[in-house]
């Protein structure tokens, strides 16, 4: 019976110090909405020809799902510190309200999106607007996508 017990508080003694792991984290901040940021390089001399097209195209199609409530908002960053030519000139940041938004498939996301697209481009036709976006891609080359939660810290006591 001894045994059993002594068994018994190890065992809540290891789940409780494992619990207590994850609390203690949250204690200093406010877990908030989460970040999509994708990191792009800009080809040479192509740099004016694509802010026209990001412009002319992302701008209103980013205000766009706004509105819809696809994304909270939206940002875009230059790289004024770059470390070498691999290295990426822009970075477009959408904000989710968490990371199931950001992550997770939903079919009337989806189709929100969809008809945001095919009002910018003028067609429901997929395959239309692949060729309508085929120019901005030859114009940069893709680093990556980062997700980052956004925290509110707490002040101390």
């Amino acid at each position: 019976m001894r045994q059993i017990m002594k068994r018994m508080v190890i065992a809540a003694s290891l789940v409780a110090g494992w619990l207590a792991v994850p609390v203690q984290a949250q204690e200093h901040f406010t877990e908030g909405p989460v970040w999509a940021v994708s990191y792009y390089r800009i080809q040479p001399d192509k740099g004016d020809d694509y802010l026209k097209w990001i412009r002319g195209n992302f701008l209103p199609t980013t205000e766009a799902q706004k509105k819809q409530g696809l994304i909270l908002d939206y940002k875009v960053f230059f790289n004024t510190s770059r470390r070498d030519e691999k290295d990426w000139d822009i970075a477009f940041a959408t904000l989710y309200s968490s990371y199931g938004k950001a992550l997770d498939y939903s079919a009337e996301d989806e189709g929100k999106d969809k008809a945001i697209t095919a009002k910018q481009y003028k067609t429901k036709d997929e395959a239309k607007q692949q060729e309508i976006v085929a120019p901005r891609l030859a114009m940069r080359v893709y680093i990556g996508t980062n997700y980052i939660r956004e925290v509110t810290l707490k002040p101390l006591p």
